[in-house]
């Protein structure tokens, strides 16, 4: 405890104004990156960038040794504060599960339920995460809910807009009647009681007044609508949708969004894909290919990333998906992009987060070498300005057990 203390005590006099002395900037903006550069710190915002930066008198000085800083990452769509036990049902928020079949629930928000002391925020910022976007999941509805983007510093409350979640395809097919046509079906209607053209007293009604007036606030273009998708078709279908509708639409998952690549370039749709999907897993997968964000990109599509499965227990690797899509032709710069400026202006909070520049919030990361190469590891986290002690649950046990104990069996190691 009293080391804990020292390190938070040193953290919060460190956050007051601070230099990070040559560095291999990697900005995630127009500059790209700067090598033997310097961030000045100063309140927890970045206030200057670029060599040789003079020293305001009292200002503590880091010396980066020319190793890489970059902002801190976004650890994808997760269900990091909504989960602490993924197979314990009591301690899992992230879906609404009613006994009165709804397709939809969109003013379900997700984030009213987040717990800033879950132990899965430390295991995640240590590794260099410093934001992510807890998402509704689709447990109880295909229109799962609502969810926003929060910061990994302990702030109790998300930042930005809300976004809301909807699951297309084979993945939702037991929630919307066994058929993709009944998912648009069902999509159409719902969007017509939002619009009015279907009276809140229908027998047939598919959404609560509270549903509708949500649904109607995005349909008027105040929030993103995330769709997680997968197959071609089903991509298809939803741009054309999202296009009749005008909404704003982005992408999670994406397995053959490659196959519409000027499609979605055209519609500015960003895709948030799974850089380590490479299997025919189902059949909303034929098309998985090591070269979606690749291909994405180079047809002018914007990029970023998230992962399917345990995301929330392992948002470390993320970075490990950046890597590989680099690894399969996508530019190093657009790689870091997706894991830091794209993810943070899709969803509203580009003017803090996701760069290093003027004014953002001093959510740094400093690497032993190559950040998207996992290889390398994170040796510093200051966010908002302040130095993160790098200890979580798991460094805990691991020092723990590596101690061992002349009287003990190793598991009762004090």
């Amino acid at each position: 405890m009293a080391i804990g203390a020292l390190l938070l005590l040193a953290g919060n006099a460190f956050a007051e104004d601070f230099y990070i002395r040559n560095a291999t900037v990697h900005t995630a903006t127009a500059q790209g990156t700067l090598r033997n550069a310097d961030v000045h710190v100063r309140d927890g915002r970045i206030v200057a960038v670029g060599a040789n930066l003079a020293a305001a008198g009292g200002a503590n000085v880091f010396d980066a040794g020319g190793k890489s800083l970059t902002p801190a990452l976004f650890g994808g769509i997760t269900e990091i504060g909504l989960e602490e036990v993924s197979g314990e049902a009591s301690t899992v928020d992230s879906s609404v599960t009613l006994k009165d079949a709804q397709p939809a629930r969109p003013e379900f928000d997700a984030t009213l339920a987040y717990n800033p002391d879950s132990v899965l925020l430390p295991v995640a910022r240590i590794e260099g995460i410093g934001f992510t976007l807890v998402g509704a999941n689709n447990g109880g509805a295909f229109v799962a809910g609502q969810g926003g983007v929060v910061r990994l510093d302990g702030s109790a409350d998300p930042i930005g807009p809300r976004a809301l979640f909807v699951t297309l395809g084979d993945d939702a097919a037991e929630l919307s009647g066994k058929s993709r046509a009944a998912q648009w079906m069902l999509l159409e209607q719902m969007v017509d009681e939002a619009r009015g053209r279907i009276p809140a007293t229908s027998p047939h009604a598919l959404l609560t007044p509270a549903g509708r007036a949500t649904l109607a606030k995005y349909l008027a273009g105040n929030g993103r609508i995330v769709f997680s998708v997968n197959r071609a078709a089903d991509i298809r279908q939803l741009l054309r949708w999202a296009n009749k509708q005008k909404l704003r639409i982005a992408i999670a998952g994406g397995t053959e969004a490659w196959k519409l690549g000027d499609e979605l370039a055209r519609a500015q749709v960003p895709v948030f894909v799974d850089a380590l999907a490479d299997l025919p897993a189902d059949f909303d997968r034929i098309g998985a290919t090591l070269e979606n964000a690749a291909r994405l990109h180079a047809a002018g599509v914007v990029v970023g990333f998230t992962q399917a499965g345990d995301n929330s227990h392992n948002a470390r690797k993320i970075r490990q998906l950046a890597g590989n899509a680099v690894a399969n032709g996508l530019p190093w710069e657009d790689g870091l992009a997706g894991l830091t400026r794209v993810p943070a202006q899709a969803f509203g909070v580009g003017d803090r987060v996701g760069a290093i520049a003027p004014g953002k919030l001093a959510d740094l990361v400093l690497w032993s070498g190559d950040p998207l190469d996992v290889s390398s590891v994170a040796e510093k986290v200051w966010l908002g300005g302040k130095a993160i002690p790098m200890r979580s649950r798991q460094t805990e046990l691991r020092d723990r057990y590596l101690q061992g104990s002349p009287s003990f069996p190793r598991a009762y190691s004090k």
